[in-house]
């Protein structure tokens, strides 16, 4: 009997709705999750001969309820007719390389509990709360790289079961002046077995450099666009081809070796996202040398830190720059951070800076006669070809440092060769990057994500790359989207913390630009929480383009856990799949691997080729802080779940290391800062959840015996981290504490301070072993103080 149309919710077009067959109704019946439904109330229309739309009449509140299937995955189907019968769920099973990823073949089955059959497909629903899938349309996945679960799988198993020969065949895609040896990868993870060590095609010859510049020019693409860059003004705006890139890295590398630059110096990098950031960096590459990019926003005493650290031949930077209307004297920073250096033993002879005149002149900058050299003096003087030093796969490339526990940080070593292969192609596979994608990444290059995803993953594939100097929402929260559109954007990568604060701002600003061109959508710095990921997807990719939600880090070079668009359905928050050669593993406080569904500590198993191999003058600590916990793996140091079907849930730091807007910050290095206050006593930091910066810093503070609290102390008590650390490491809470809960040993129960500054106080847990129990109370009771 045929019923009135309606507009069906799931593809919001008038349809005629007839009463569903009793084929479809018995078989649809037979799926678990719809065993509950009245199978008389079902309707159901066929939508571009592939999905079946089930629809609900509307409830007393007027709401239809639907869900709908890919006829391909629950139906036969035959030219003329359907089949009632669903293809069965078959039993799984794993393999000791598949384990945790072989059920993706026989997906969907969803996460948690599930009522109905809720997913959508890109561009054709929205995602609501209910929605737990999200489905690649078909069009999409044909033209992917990676275009299907089975095709993963096979791609995947060989990169775990022959990961020489895998890697290998993709490193031969690349230039290479010798080939490596015929070993393609030695490691040890096992401190237990002796010294940990990574290497990947020790022997090889090449350069990065080489390979992002004049490996494109020479297959035809030299006046291709290499960067657009906007300025922080609107109107502001600069452009390179790969042509113009490469003369421009000559002249300042043919500078850098003039003044005495050689392979393996250091060259500390303190610029803002100006077009001269990523010159530096593929400058110091082509000559050999080890670049140490420093972000733009740390204070003096953190750049002195790092200069110490690496003792470079020269620094690099600018007079200012303009972050929205704010003016920020950089060159004031470095000239304060090297007198600092040199009063600890290192004196940098070189300070090399850009004039940045849109943010200041030249003649109302401070100089250092003698050391400061303008760049625009002596740079375009040089030629513009310069030989590459060419040099081995495991000799570094760059030094970047990250937080850590001890408050000292730690400078990352990343070498040449495999950094390059893994860089290269998880940027291709995750962005599904194709030659005509223009693709922008607003992360700063002061970050891992700068180095491996705004310069050396995006060029190496010859990709045309945006560079945004400003804030994201200056000079109002819509400035993202109109460089979308400016620049036909099709692939824009950026971090939860944005996204929420951008959402915050309501969606008119999205709305009042096309965003046409996006095509695929990127998150990276810390979990995107499901309501945000919906945002996302639905107001700003308008429900058409996949998320690459990615977790990694800076130790482990390029993404680890990251969705490929077209290849398997997303779920809202979820980082789904390991990348190829990447073995997860979820083990228990005893290092015992955990199967199935469960929640515990995020390990690696096996070494891939973008892994970091040491910190830098302390390969000690490097074996302590990443291999020791759990011999045999490299520990990330994050909690992980992983639900019945294997996709993966990042739940955030597990040591005391805070994530603040993908900003990793120590919790010592906060702690240290505070008490160097003579006010303050003692300090114990911890993380709690941030709206929009995924995690904030809550400070609990012990003043000196007679000090008074005050507003203005607090005020003193966060002036003192921004500027001993940056602003970004400000405590967003001063929790004044009369004394920490502490064990007779003296070790602050930080697991007590987290539920207090969360406000989780049904969950203290036992508080009898603490030398003093009632100062829990007295925390408790200066909470709102």
């Amino acid at each position: 009997m045929v019923v009135p149309s309606f507009n069906c919710i799931t593809c919001y077009n008038n349809r005629t709705a007839v009463a569903a067959p009793a084929a479809i109704r018995n078989s649809f019946a037979q799926i678990p999750f719809a065993q509950n439904l009245k199978a008389t109330c079902q309707t159901w229309s066929i939508v571009n001969h592939k999905k079946l739309c089930i629809c609900w009449p509307p409830t007393s509140a007027g709401n239809r309820e639907r869900a709908f299937v890919t006829m391909e995955d629950h139906f036969a189907r035959s030219d003329t007719s359907l089949s009632s019968k669903i293809s069965p769920r078959k039993i799984l099973t794993t393999s000791n390389h598949l384990r945790h990823v072989d059920s993706i073949a026989n997906l969907p089955s969803g996460a948690g509990k599930i009522p109905r059959l809720n997913a959508v497909i890109l561009g054709e629903a929205l995602a609501s709360e209910e929605d737990d899938l999200v489905f690649p349309n078909e069009d999409f996945s044909r033209q992917a790289h990676v275009s299907s679960p089975q095709e993963y799988l096979k791609m995947y198993q060989r990169s775990v079961e022959d990961p020489s020969g895998f890697w290998a065949d993709i490193a031969s895609q690349f230039y290479w002046k010798e080939k490596w040896d015929h070993q393609v990868c030695h490691d040890n993870l096992d401190i237990r077995k002796g010294k940990i060590h990574i290497e990947w095609f020790k022997g090889g010859i090449t350069n990065i450099c080489y390979n992002c510049l004049d490996r494109n020019i020479e297959s035809g693409n030299g006046d291709k666009i290499a960067i657009y860059w906007e300025g922080n003004e609107p109107g502001v705006e600069g452009t390179l081809t790969y042509n113009q890139l490469l003369a421009r890295v000559c002249q300042l590398a043919n500078y850098l070796k003039d003044i005495g630059v050689h392979k393996g110096d250091a060259v500390v990098i303190y610029l803002p996202m100006l077009m001269e950031l990523p010159i530096a960096m593929l400058a110091c590459a082509r000559i050999g040398a080890v670049h140490s990019v420093v972000f733009a926003g740390f204070s003096t005493e953190s750049l002195a830190q790092r200069i110490v650290d690496c003792k470079p031949k020269v620094v690099i930077t600018c007079n200012a720059v303009k972050r929205g209307s704010k003016v920020i004297h950089l060159k004031d920073i470095v000239d304060a951070a090297l007198v600092e250096s040199a009063q600890n033993g290192t004196i940098v002879d070189v300070c090399l800076t850009y004039e940045n005149e849109s943010a200041m002149k030249k003649e109302v900058t401070k100089w250092n006669e003698g050391r400061d050299i303008w760049w625009q003096d002596v740079v375009p003087k040089y030629p513009i070809t310069c030989d590459v030093q060419w040099v081995g796969a495991e000799d570094p490339l760059f030094l970047l440092y990250t937080s850590g526990s001890t408050g000292k940080p730690k400078g990352v070593l990343h070498t040449t060769g495999g950094y390059m292969v893994y860089t290269a192609t998880t940027f291709k596979y995750a962005f599904d990057y194709k030659s005509k994608d223009v693709y922008w990444c607003t992360a700063d290059c002061g970050w891992i994500t700068g180095h491996s995803y705004v310069t050396y993953g995006p060029l190496l594939n010859g990709a045309t790359v945006v560079v945004y100097e400003g804030a994201p929402n200056y000079p109002d929260p819509g400035r993202c989207w109109d460089i979308v559109d400016k620049y036909k954007v099709s692939i824009f990568y950026t971090a939860p913390t944005l996204v929420r604060s951008l959402m915050r701002e309501g969606d008119e600003y999205v709305t009042r630009y096309s965003r046409k061109s996006l095509r695929i959508l990127g998150s990276v710095g810390e979990p995107i929480n499901p309501s945000a990921w919906r945002w996302f997807f639905n107001v700003v990719g308008d429900a058409r383009c996949p998320i690459s939600d990615t977790w990694w880090q800076t130790e482990t070079g390029g993404f680890m856990i990251t969705p490929l668009p077209g290849a398997w359905p997303q779920k809202p928050g979820s980082a789904t799949f390991p990348f190829f050669g990447v073995q997860p593993v979820i083990v228990d406080e005893k290092g015992v691997e955990i199967e199935g569904e469960c929640s515990g500590y995020l390990c690696i198993k096996s070494s891939w080729p973008g892994a970091f191999r040491t910190l830098y003058g302390d390969h000690e600590r490097y074996e302590t802080t990443y291999f020791s916990a759990f011999p045999g793996y490299y520990f990330t140091g994050d909690g992980c779940s992983r639900d019945k079907d294997g996709y993966h849930w990042l739940t955030g730091r597990v040591d005391d290391v805070i994530n603040v807007s993908g900003h990793r910050i120590g919790t010592a290095e906060v702690e240290s800062a505070l008490v160097s206050h003579p006010k303050c006593a003692e300090a114990a930091v911890v993380g709690v959840e941030h709206e929009v910066k995924g995690q904030g810093i809550y400070a609990f503070v012990t003043l000196v015996d007679g000090v008074p609290y005050s507003e203005e102390l607090r005020k003193d008590l966060v002036l003192i981290v921004r500027k001993q650390i940056g602003p970004f490491a400000a405590p967003d809470k001063i929790h004044w504490a009369p004394g920490l809960p502490k064990t007779r040993s003296g070790k602050i129960m930080r697991r007590i301070l987290r539920k207090i500054a969360s406000k989780q106080l049904d969950e203290l847990g036992d508080t009898s072993t603490l030398a003093d129990p009632t100062v829990v109370d007295q925390l408790i009771d200066l909470a709102d103080s």
